[in-house]
């Protein structure tokens, strides 16, 4: 039973936008699962789950970054809906977010394992990257800002 409810719970939050331990049971309720808020709160700490930044000061459950397998499908809708600018300079590319959303993007960024970006720093609304080697950077930029099309 254990591992069914998890398993529900993984589904569940990969699939909606849930932000809190009640709306978690009631998505379970609605799946056909009788649960406990207390239920809910272990399966969470079991699991892993983290809480990361949507924008306008909103919140959901996911997975840690070193579970997620970033596809180029929630890549592109990520940038579609929180880059504003990218910019670069030698080895160096500089993307723009709405304030709250750039530790999001850098995190999927980090996640597609581009081995030319060699390091990103993620503040509020800015993203750094370090691109290795540097003949590298217009491919990089190439691939973002397709990102960024429909």
């Amino acid at each position: 039973m254990k591992s069914r409810r998890q398993k529900k719970v993984l589904d569940i939050i990969k699939d909606k936008i849930i932000s809190t331990q009640e709306e978690l049971a009631e998505s379970l309720r609605e799946e056909g699962l009788n649960v406990t808020q207390a239920t809910v709160s272990r399966d969470i700490k079991e699991l892993g789950l983290i809480k990361v930044a949507i924008g306008n000061d909103m919140y959901k459950y996911a997975f840690p970054i070193e579970q997620i397998s970033v596809s180029e499908k929630r890549l592109k809708f990520m940038f579609q809906e929180f880059v504003s600018s990218i910019d670069f300079s030698e080895n160096m590319i500089v993307i723009r977010t709405p304030p709250g959303n750039a530790q999001t993007v850098a995190s999927l960024i980090d996640g597609t394992n581009m081995e030319e970006i060699i390091g990103t720093i993620a503040g509020d609304d800015t993203i750094l990257l370090i691109i290795k080697p540097k003949e590298s950077v217009a491919e990089i930029i190439d691939y973002f800002n397709n990102l960024l099309v429909n």
